[in-house]
């Protein structure tokens, strides 16, 4: 799920690899790794997971695939200006449908600047398919799956802590989902903008690797980047709850804790 720099400059030339870079398109022009097209995630975000709301994004989201070009044989590369919440989220999706092949540059494009590996300026055109996959429910849920386990599962909030303890609102209710946990996702990462040695974050993540845990944060991208640490450190049952607080504090039936 993660990619070096050096790998990957080692397979740019390869027709088989889609570089995705998902920063705004004005980083984008001003400068990109060779050969990425631009996708800017954020404009993709969602806090519907009713059964019509998922049913709509699973729709959404193999229309962006298929606009990106996937296919069973190709290596999807996204990146971010570090190992950010964007390129995660990139790689949740495709992990979603299933399609394994798929990783997120670790540093992000700082790191590959910082070694001086080449960058152009040019934009590149998509090479758009007809993307099917199968989705992989085991790694996403909704609000009622919660409020239903609210007692059961290891919930993760990987949100500043002001947005935690209700000091910063963002949403109708402020606060967080009872019972979860704060772990900043920049906890995540080195002071350079790479992740940190699974050693420091087994330490921060210190729960049995079969315990079920649901990420959140305010739109589902840096409980993304969570995910990923997660699985990379082993744990068996992990979920994104796609429609975080952007759904669940604007949800007055919903309970929330300070």
């Amino acid at each position: 799920m993660i990619i070096s720099t050096r790998e990957l400059n080692s397979i740019l030339a390869d027709s088989n690899v889609i570089l995705a870079d998902t920063r705004s398109f004005k980083e984008y022009s001003e400068g990109h790794i060779p050969g990425a097209v631009h996708l800017d995630l954020f404009a993709f975000h969602w806090i519907d997971t009713t059964f019509e709301g998922i049913k709509n994004f699973n729709n959404q989201t193999q229309n962006l695939l298929s606009f990106l070009g996937v296919t069973p044989e190709k290596k999807i590369v996204f990146y971010d200006t570090v190992s950010g919440m964007l390129a995660a989220r990139g790689v949740w999706m495709l992990m979603y449908f299933s399609h394994q092949n798929v990783s997120m540059l670790d540093g992000g494009i700082t790191k590959w600047k910082k070694e001086n590996l080449p960058i152009e300026s040019k934009p590149n055109g998509f090479k758009p398919s007809t993307f099917s996959g199968k989705i992989n429910s085991d790694i996403i849920t909704g609000y009622k799956h919660i409020k239903d386990n609210l007692e059961n599962v290891k919930i993760l909030d990987a949100r500043s802590t002001g947005e935690y303890d209700g000091s910063i609102i963002r949403a109708a209710q402020s606060g967080h989902i009872p019972n979860a946990i704060n772990i900043d996702w920049n906890e995540n990462l080195n002071d350079d903008g790479t992740f940190k040695s699974d050693e420091q974050l087994s330490k921060m993540y210190d729960y049995p690797k079969d315990t079920e845990i649901v990420t959140y944060c305010q739109g589902a991208y840096r409980a993304a980047n969570s995910f990923l640490i997660l699985k990379k450190l082993g744990f068996e049952n992990v979920r994104v709850y796609l429609g975080s607080w952007g759904e669940w504090g604007n949800r007055l039936d919903l309970p929330t804790e300070k």
